[in-house]
């Protein structure tokens, strides 16, 4: 098993989207994208929209479990902002975070199923690396 890089973080977070709130969620989870991109540490935020069934799965990546820690600090009142229009069906977390990051994830009982996937091997390349790299058709 590769541990190069096992503190690395995927959270997956499917959100059911109350009725007649997709227009607040949507400014709620703006809102909030835009203040984690500018003031937390995450090292990417995605959120994707099935409106047909009225989902939303967010995906963010964190270097490690003391990001996670320190995106609750910072992030809370936007969290709070946005599940005002949501409810958490699933939550998903590949990598293996620490006992603290368990325990805010799991304890009290959520209320929704959560998954942990313990990593096997990968790596992360900088966007920038990427864009670089491999969509502009140079070779490493």
């Amino acid at each position: 098993m590769d541990t190069t890089h096992g503190a690395t973080l995927l959270f997956h977070n499917t959100m059911r989207i109350a009725e007649g709130h997709l227009d607040a969620f949507a400014e709620a989870i703006g809102a909030a994208v835009a203040f984690t991109e500018k003031h937390a540490p995450q090292l990417m935020v995605e959120v994707f929209l099935d409106e047909e069934d009225m989902l939303a799965h967010s995906f963010q990546l964190y270097r490690d479990s003391a990001s996670v820690l320190r995106h609750r600090e910072l992030s809370d009142s936007y969290i709070r902002g946005v599940m005002e229009h949501c409810s958490v069906v699933g939550f998903e977390v590949y990598g293996e975070p620490d006992q603290r990051v368990r325990e805010g994830i799991t304890v009290p009982d959520p209320g929704f199923p959560v998954t942990f996937h313990p990593r096997v091997a990968g790596f992360t390349r900088p966007l920038a690396t990427a864009r670089r790299s491999v969509f502009d058709g140079h070779t490493p």
